[in-house]
């Protein structure tokens, strides 16, 4: 029954992101947003619309620290593992990695030093606190997080714009605020089927014996980064994986921003405290396997000799690791 469920609410899930990212592009050819700038914020702020919704279930109805904190982290490994999933449909002679730009370095540095800021608040006993249910270090997210998009679009903005990315309009009979309702409408189906996740969730994990880390980090992750999956192998078929790739690592910041809103509403204590060390692995593993994408970005491989580069090959390897040692923990 619980299983069933989830199952049904990811695949709302997912068919609402999908049409929900074509709005959010039809919205930004008619308001004349930059489509980088677009990539980096409303993307990806729509597609982690369900860790957002599923942080504050999991913190505020659940009280689960581990469902919430398994969830993002496990969002993050997910969405550099879409990565490879992305490779495997490109050409031989045209990896992935060959065909973005190296301004993905800048987004995926940041998401290291948030990661890293995140490993130290699970790894350490205390924490400087600001209330009984605020730390420092939640702080420290949001501050970064605003400091990151401030950069990564100054810097954007700063690089000139290739002519030969420059998409046709595809506005033709549509309305702004026809798009608007819209895009509204499933916005608001992604949040309202994002709550009952953390539901389900709890259930499985106490009928299975699988630790609520295992399967905030599998289950909740999966269902969650579905708007981003549909929306990355769609920009793949256009393709346009410079989008994708953006707005895969610009999801992954949102995502530690997340924590911090969490962490406001989770009463019990701080979240990064109560949530089980076992995250700590996710957090390391996330940070390894977006350093081996700073390389891909730096150095790709011009040929995929199998079906993926090695470069992507390395980052699915890191992620079933990830999914092995937290199975075997739990």
């Amino acid at each position: 029954m619980y299983i069933a469920g989830f199952l049904v609410c990811a695949i709302i899930i997912f068919f609402a992101g999908k049409k929900l990212s074509f709005y959010g592009d039809l919205l930004a050819d008619m308001t004349g947003m930059g489509k980088a700038f677009i990539g980096l914020i409303l993307m990806s702020t729509v597609t982690s619309l369900p860790e957002l919704m599923v942080g504050i279930s999991s913190v505020s109805i659940v009280q689960s620290a581990d469902l919430a904190m398994g969830d993002i982290l496990g969002s993050c490994a997910l969405n550099l593992s879409i990565l490879s999933l992305m490779d495997v449909f490109t050409k031989k002679d045209k990896p992935l990695f060959s065909q973005v730009s190296k301004s993905h370095i800048l987004a995926a540095a940041f998401g290291i030093i948030l990661l890293a800021l995140t490993g130290l608040g699970l790894f350490f006993d205390r924490d400087i606190v600001l209330s009984h249910t605020l730390g420092i270090t939640s702080i420290g997210f949001g501050v970064i997080y605003f400091m990151s998009v401030r950069t990564i679009f100054k810097y954007q903005k700063s690089i000139p714009v290739d002519a030969t990315v420059t998409e046709e309009n595809h506005t033709e009979g549509y309305t702004l605020r026809g798009v608007i309702l819209r895009y509204s409408a499933f916005a608001l189906v992604i949040i309202v089927v994002a709550l009952a996740l953390p539901f389900f969730a709890e259930h499985i994990a106490e009928q299975t014996g699988l630790g609520k880390s295992f399967v905030g980090t599998l289950f909740l992750a999966v269902s969650t980064s579905l708007p981003e999956i549909a929306v990355s192998l769609a920009a793949v078929r256009m393709g346009s994986p410079d989008m994708a790739v953006g707005n895969l690592l610009g999801s992954n910041i949102f995502n530690i921003f997340i924590l911090f809103i969490d962490d406001i509403l989770y009463t019990k204590g701080l979240l990064l405290k109560d949530a089980s060390d076992i995250n700590v692995m996710t957090v390391f593993m996330v940070v390894v396997m977006t350093a081996v994408a700073v390389i891909g970005f730096i150095f790709p491989y011009q040929r995929k000799r199998i079906f993926l580069a090695w470069d992507t090959l390395v980052i699915f390897l890191l992620y079933v690791v990830n999914l092995i040692f937290l199975y075997n923990m739990g």
